[in-house]
């Protein structure tokens, strides 16, 4: 089993609704998309995330130190994944002249992080896993 730094994931919601925020009260869909853009490239690829080199450089700083546990990264790299998404869609959105739609998938994008953060509820994980079971019933057993 793969181990997962429970700080590191703290650190990408912290900078998830940090970021965003600033995207959307500031009308500035360009930062979402860079967020967004940030946080695919690491739910791809972990040893290359922007989003990882952030963390290992800032949060000793803020007192993050490691705190790993035996966990598989999958779940939590899906929702990353999927945040990225709603972040591109949401500068789509804003670039294209949508801004109710940018700030409504931006809203999303925080909602969710702050659920997780604070409940440790991570809906992008579910959503994985109803995936995965999904596959195992239909048979395409990975």
């Amino acid at each position: 089993m793969n181990k997962t730094d429970l700080n590191a994931l703290k650190f990408n919601q912290l900078t998830v609704v940090g970021v965003t925020a600033v995207a959307v009260v500031a009308s500035q869909p360009w930062l979402a998309g860079l967020l967004g853009a940030a946080m695919l490239i690491g739910a791809v690829s972990p040893t290359r995330s922007p989003m990882r080199a952030a963390y290992r450089a800032v949060g000793p700083r803020l007192g993050l130190n490691p705190d790993i546990v035996e966990e598989s990264p999958e779940a939590h790299l899906f929702a990353q994944g999927v945040g990225g998404v709603f972040l591109l869609a949401s500068a789509l959105s804003g670039l294209a002249g949508l801004g109710v739609l940018s700030a409504v998938l931006g809203l999303t994008v925080i909602a969710l992080a702050l659920l997780n953060l604070t409940a440790r509820i991570c809906v992008g994980c579910l959503m994985y896993f109803q995936w995965r079971m999904l596959k195992y019933r239909v048979g395409m057993r990975n």
